[in-house]
């Protein structure tokens, strides 16, 4: 309940900047073009997102037929945690990309769609894989998809109308603050939305880790996977995300320079803090965790915890 009280609060300060914005740029007038624009940009978003930012990452559907055991294995646990969890099955994609990384869209559950990378399905194992992939159906299930499509695109409108802030509500005398505070709008209009953005996304990743592990039943999965997907992304460079920086904030661990600090400029919460917080998790799971799909392994081992390690 925190977590989405502060997410509603986020976006509606978020709106509140973009329609202070159109208020500064253009009076009453502006702030009404404002409304009209950003409406009309989250309705093409609304639609099209999935599409879009599937098609940037080069994203090939799969499913339960396919050739290749690793990906026929991957499909089927979709499929089987999604029903398990009482949500409808989302398409099944698979990006050609060696970074280790997994993503979720569309704009409801009942048009929803999961990511992973072929890197994902090579260096985990298969009960982390599941781990990762529960991480990507509670995003889904919590309709963060919707959101994070809605504030990444008032944050880019944002930005917009501050780049047209010379150009928009006649001279400057009639703006507030003149030509310094047309320029003060440019610079820090849209960094106060990114930040609002980012705050925005590091409390629903937090959240989808929560239910993720309730969905996979194991958070210490995806504790494991978070730990190996930070170690190996650091090393492999996600070439259609360098692209499509913006994308960014969709996959389960920032894909592009590997930032690590949970502070305003990150995207994602630090691994570790998330590490922790699944681990704190796990010490109060009640029922024995099923390990069943340890058995099925990929080309990287179960990763092991000695008893001198962090967690015991």
């Amino acid at each position: 309940m925190h977590n989405h009280l502060r997410t509603f609060t986020l976006l509606a300060a978020l709106t509140a900047l973009f329609m202070g914005i159109g208020f500064m740029i253009g009076g009453a007038s502006g702030m009404m073009i404002a409304l009209v624009f950003a409406g009309g940009m989250n309705l093409f978003s609304y639609w099209n997102s999935d599409k879009i930012l599937l098609k940037m990452h080069g994203a090939q559907q799969v499913d339960e037929t396919h050739g290749e055991a690793l990906i026929r294995n991957y499909v089927r646990d979709v499929y089987d945690m999604a029903d398990g969890a009482g949500m409808p099955r989302p398409k099944v994609y698979v990006m050609a990309t060696d970074q280790p990384n997994a993503f979720a869209t569309g704009r409801n559950p009942q048009n929803a769609a999961v990511a992973a990378t072929q890197g994902l399905l090579r260096m985990l194992d298969r009960r982390e894989v599941r781990g990762v992939m529960a991480h990507e159906l509670a995003h889904v299930k919590n309709r963060d998809t919707l959101t994070m499509t809605v504030t990444a695109t008032v944050a880019g409108a944002i930005s917009a109308l501050a780049n047209f802030a010379l150009f928009f509500g006649g001279n400057d005398r009639e703006r507030p603050g003149g030509m310094i505070g047309t320029i003060a709008l440019m610079i820090l209009a849209p960094m106060a939305a990114g930040l609002v953005q980012m705050a925005i996304s590091r409390g629903r990743e937090y959240e989808a880790d929560r239910g993720g592990a309730e969905i996979c039943g194991d958070p210490e999965a995806l504790a494991d996977a978070l730990q190996k997907i930070e170690h190996y992304a650091r090393g492999t460079v996600n070439l259609p995300a360098e692209r499509n920086p913006a994308t960014g904030q969709m996959f389960i661990i920032n894909p592009l320079s590997g930032r690590g600090a949970d502070n305003l400029f990150s995207t994602h919460p630090a691994t570790p803090n998330r590490v922790k917080a699944l681990m704190e998790m796990a010490g109060k799971v009640a029922a024995p965790v099923q390990r069943a799909a340890r058995a099925v392994g990929t080309a990287v081992p179960v990763t092991r915890r000695s008893k001198g390690g962090p967690w015991g």
